[in-house]
């Protein structure tokens, strides 16, 4: 079943959106739908090709295994990148 959110926008954002979809002949909705879908699948995940990779870098893994411990030592500083 389809549910409705509500989405608050500045003018800028609202007019880049519609442009959006009206260059691919999508509604807002549907431009929004489409695009946090894409989002989602191509940012957030990684294919089962992209983790062997991963996988098979010894010294990457090591270096995750190394910052993990430091997070849950809680040895680590946040950096605001703005």
């Amino acid at each position: 079943m389809s549910k409705t959110i509500t989405l608050r926008v500045n003018d800028e954002f609202y007019e880049m959106i519609k442009t959006a979809a009206k260059g691919e002949r999508r509604s807002i909705s549907s431009l929004l739908e489409y695009s946090a879908l894409f989002y989602i699948n191509n940012a957030s995940y990684v294919s089962d090709n992209e983790m062997e990779e991963i996988m098979g870098d010894k010294e990457l893994v090591n270096d995750l295994r190394n910052g993990l411990k430091e997070i849950q030592k809680g040895d680590y500083e946040i950096v605001d990148k703005f």
